[in-house]
């Protein structure tokens, strides 16, 4: 009878309103969460009868049915904090963590470091990322990025690079080890590091030998070499400097290299003094210490070396890297966030705290670096807002009440219709 199927289809209806307000409802609750992407309902008909068969047309409708609820995977809006552990994702990707049921991944960057030095999120479920090496540099290793010790080892000074000039009109000097001073062309002092860490300062001094020819000899003072006395220099090193008649770097030849630092420095410390590449060592000169007719001056030199030092403070930069700084002013490279990105990351199984998981659909997770392949940059200092829009949310929800009372009205229409049938007999 089609009043029965009136009210078949009256229920459907309401059914299938109903559930698509609970969407509405699911999303407009989750506007305050960070990383959300929101939901849309989406219906079907439903076919029950033709009445001609296979010929088409005249097909005779049984209401409606919730077919689908696709998310919404659109970019949310940037929200800046304070927390340097805070990352956000701008563009394609999720963060991957390792949940207790296997690896999960998530747009929730709202993330810090627990008592083992370990990056998690707010359930406490490891952070993945690639790791570095002893040197600092980031490899391919995927693992959790972890600080690990928070302290590093003192560094010995193995090479000081100098950019300088010597001044070519100075006259020939005659080295005098008791008056290093006044006996020299010119002199520098550098500070230099023993394998334990001590600070060591280290004074050359400069003698014009004969023309585009200088000795140059490394000298400490006595408190700081190996059975030395306080106030009387002693001589640890020796080279010799040879220019060419433009005035560029031609040789360079050490013929002394054995620092002996006392206070439980290990003995016999090489130090190289690099004044740049030599023409011998294939070079041009241009970029090495010259012999020009200038005053004999130092432009910049630098030392590989580094005392102990503790965690001063971290970063993120936008490839995701995490960088940790030291109290020495030693900065190191700890590890790269890692980026998940899928065939159809529409398809990607919600298992609430904001986490996702693979599905048959979605396909498996192509790990890489932030900003390769499409990936999206991490933005440090910043938080992936809900992408809910509630304006439009609250027009839906406006129109699925519409919807449900009309389709409320359906049933009563019904119901007033079968009373008139059943009063008929009366």
């Amino acid at each position: 009878m089609g009043i029965l199927r009136s009210f078949n289809i009256g229920v459907s209806g309401l059914q299938a309103t109903g559930s698509g307000m609970g969407v509405i409802g699911d999303n407009i609750a989750n506007a305050g969460t960070n990383g959300f992407k929101s939901s849309r309902a989406e219906f079907q008909d439903v076919l029950a009868t033709s009445l001609k068969g296979i010929d088409g047309g005249n097909q005779f409708g049984a209401g409606t049915r919730l077919a689908h609820i696709k998310p919404i995977m659109t970019q949310g809006d940037i929200s800046r904090t304070d927390s340097i552990t805070d990352l956000a994702i701008n563009g394609d990707g999720f963060f991957q963590v390792d949940a207790p049921f296997g690896k999960a991944y998530t747009r929730d960057g709202s993330l810090q470091f627990n008592k083992e030095g370990e990056l998690v999120n707010g359930d406490g479920y490891q952070v993945n990322g690639f790791q570095a090496n002893e040197e600092g540099k980031i490899t391919n290793q995927l693992g959790p990025i972890k600080l690990g010790n928070t302290t590093i080892p003192a560094t010995a000074t193995e090479k000081v690079k100098m950019n300088m000039n010597l001044d070519s009109r100075a006259e020939v000097k005659q080295f005098d080890p008791e008056d290093p001073e006044g006996s020299s062309n010119f002199s520098q002092s550098v500070t230099v590091y023993d394998n334990v860490g001590t600070a060591r300062l280290v004074t050359l001094y400069y003698n014009k030998t004969a023309d585009n020819n200088w000795t140059y000899r490394g000298m400490v003072d006595g408190k700081d070499a190996e059975g030395g006395q306080e106030g009387t220099m002693v001589q640890m090193s020796e080279g010799q400097l040879t220019f060419n008649n433009k005035g560029q770097l031609q040789a360079n030849a050490m013929s002394q290299n054995s620092f002996n630092f006392n206070k439980g420095a290990a003995p016999s410390q090489e130090i190289q003094f690099d004044f740049g590449q030599t023409i011998e060592q294939g070079g041009t000169g241009l970029d090495a210490t010259t012999q020009y007719g200038s005053n004999s001056a130092i432009a910049r030199h630098t030392q590989d070396g580094s005392s102990a030092a503790t965690l001063g403070s971290m970063s993120f930069s936008d490839d995701g890297i995490l960088t940790a700084v030291y109290d020495n002013g030693e900065s190191r490279e700890i590890a790269q966030v890692a980026m998940a990105k899928f065939e159809s990351s529409e398809t990607l199984f919600k298992i609430g705290k904001n986490l996702f998981k693979e599905s048959r659909r979605s396909g498996q997770a192509a790990l890489g670096k932030p900003g390769e392949a499409g990936r999206g940059e991490v933005l440090s200092k910043s938080i992936e807002l809900s992408n809910v829009d509630i304006a439009n949310e609250f027009v839906g929800l406006m129109t699925a009440q519409r919807n449900f009372q009309a389709n409320a009205r359906t049933l009563t229409t019904a119901d007033q219709m079968l009373q008139e049938v059943l009063s008929i007999k009366r």
